[in-house]
């Protein structure tokens, strides 16, 4: 064998000694696609519907929707539980009881008519410590959200655990979840406008209904409302304007707050409005810890 041929079959022999396995690639996650999930723009918020709804917000287990955050909870209590047995050391009891007394962790962020889920997506990025849950009435939209949050969660683990998605009638059942002053922020994106005057009454802001959301924001919460339809944006500052439970948030306090900063572009509907070059129409408010003299 000539010195050239047997200087290329050991190189190529020590090249293969030197060779490793191939990489393991990373699980790709298929991502569910909106038009299988296509569905009316707007839903009759008045018609009867069938929802399963606790009897009170107590009754609710978050369980399903917040499985990693319930499950570390849980391990908490259980070592605040064991920690009780050392309770005859100095400091023991008091210590077993503060660790004993967490709560239970809640929701705080609540997005009305979520549609496909994107405020909720950037707000889980920018608030990974807080529990916040869509709200949709529509059965094909809902279940899009939560395949996406699925995905999401397995795509980048840890990640995401803090977002769900409920299926229900927000003008109906928001009590039935929520305890009194439970939620810091409350965000109402591009709502159904029904211009009908005998329509006005779905309309998801109004006098009776922003009582029930005073109710169930803490004081100092903020509520959010943006819409590109002029009329829509009126109607629902004069409303809130009018309500002795809120004040309207100052543009400086806003250009500081990034919720505030993803009202219009991070859902499907704001985009669509931004692509078309329209208008839009924020108001944000916060809610009063006692109600203004009228």
């Amino acid at each position: 064998m000539s010195p050239k041929r047997q200087r290329e079959e050991g190189g190529a022999a020590e090249g293969d000694k030197g060779e490793k396995g191939p990489k393991p690639q990373k699980e790709e996650v298929a991502h569910p696609r909106k038009r299988f999930y296509r569905a009316r723009a707007h839903s009759n918020p008045l018609n009867d519907a069938s929802f399963d709804v606790p009897t009170r917000p107590e009754d609710y287990d978050w369980s399903d929707h917040f499985p990693e955050v319930m499950a570390e909870w849980r391990e908490r209590q259980a070592a605040a539980a064991g920690a009780g047995a050392g309770a005859d050391a100095p400091g023991g009891a008091e210590g077993a009881a503060a660790a004993g007394a967490e709560e239970a962790p809640a929701v705080r962020f609540v997005d009305i008519g979520c549609g496909f889920g994107g405020l909720l997506m950037k707000l889980a990025t920018h608030y990974p410590d807080t529990l916040m849950l869509g709200m949709e009435i529509r059965d094909k939209v809902t279940a899009y959200v939560r395949e996406r949050i699925a995905a999401l969660r397995r795509e980048s683990p840890g990640s995401y655990r803090n977002a769900s998605v409920l299926r229900t009638n927000a003008m109906k059942y928001l009590p039935n979840f929520f305890k009194k002053g439970q939620l810091t922020k409350m965000f109402f994106l591009f709502p159904d406008p029904h211009f009908k005057a005998a329509n006005h009454r779905r309309r998801i802001i109004n006098t009776q209904l922003l009582t029930e959301y005073g109710h169930l924001l803490a004081p100092g919460g903020w509520l959010y409302t943006i819409s590109d339809v002029p009329e829509l944006g009126e109607w629902m500052k004069s409303k809130l304007d009018a309500h002795p439970l809120f004040e309207r948030v100052s543009e400086e306090e806003l250009a500081a707050d990034v919720a505030a900063g993803l009202l219009a572009l991070s859902s499907e509907e704001g985009q669509k409005v931004a692509r078309n070059g329209g208008a839009t129409y924020r108001n944000v408010y916060r809610r009063l810890a006692q109600p203004r003299p009228q």
